[in-house]
This record gives structure tokens, C-alpha cells and sequence, in this order.
């Protein structure tokens, strides 16, 4: 798996975006990524497998209350976007995900023909 956010030009849909923090863990199964993605409600995440492709996308609900305007923010895009090149050794079909206080975690499995296997030896 490979970062593909800072590979290519930026299009329009990437401009204005922050890229999540991410962290990614692999062990003889697959990877398991972490996304930090404070702020975003559950209803404006988007994931998008394609092909080898995945996609990270997130709206943040950034309200000010009516007449109050902030004298200093350091946040001021209210979406993030990362995108993602998966291996072919992993399942993109059995990508499964939670999301819990502003953390994403992603599983994405081994393909079945990547998958470490014992081989029985026979006595003959």
C-alpha cells in the first residue's frame, strides 16, 4: 500500500483538503490503518475502494457560533482527502471499517493467494 496524496498534481477535488494522519500496521493478514479525522461526523465520511485505488474523504462540521468570529484558526479547510494505492496482495473486496471518536481503522486482509500457508509434508 502507498501514499498517492502528494504523487500527482493536485485536481480540483484535492485542493483545499487536509490529509488525515494516518498510521498503517501490517502482520502476516493484511494492514490495518488508523486515521485521525477529529471533527468529522460519521454521515459526511466517504471511503471509496476502486480498483486498486482507496479513497479517504471527510467533511469537517466546523460551526462558529452566529456574530462570533474567530481571532486565530489554524484549521481553516473543512475537508480532508487522502488517497491510497493498495497492493495486489491485498483483498480490497474485504475491506471492513469502524469509525469511533474520530478515529477510522480500516482492515484490509491478505488476498487469499497471499495468505502465508502451512504445506503438510507426507511420509512416504
Amino acid at each position: 500500500m502507498s501514499d498517492n496524496s502528494q504523487d500527482k498534481q493536485p485536481s480540483a477535488r484535492d485542493e483545499g483538503a487536509l490529509q488525515p494522519p494516518v498510521d498503517v500496521i501490517e502482520d502476516a493478514s493484511g494492514i490495518t490503518l488508523y486515521a485521525d479525522l477529529p471533527g468529522v461526523p460519521k454521515d459526511k465520511l466517504q471511503l471509496h475502494v476502486e480498483a486498486d485505488t482507496l479513497t479517504i474523504e471527510g467533511e469537517i462540521d466546523l460551526e462558529m457560533p452566529g456574530g462570533i468570529e474567530a481571532s486565530h484558526a489554524e484549521v481553516n479547510l473543512s475537508r480532508y482527502r487522502r488517497v491510497f494505492s493498495l497492493s495486489k496482495e491485498l483483498d480490497a473486496s474485504k475491506v471492513s471499517a469502524e469509525f469511533s471518536q474520530g478515529v477510522l481503522k480500516l482492515v484490509i486482509p491478505k488476498a487469499e493467494h497471499a495468505q502465508p500457508r502451512k504445506v503438510e509434508v507426507k511420509i512416504l
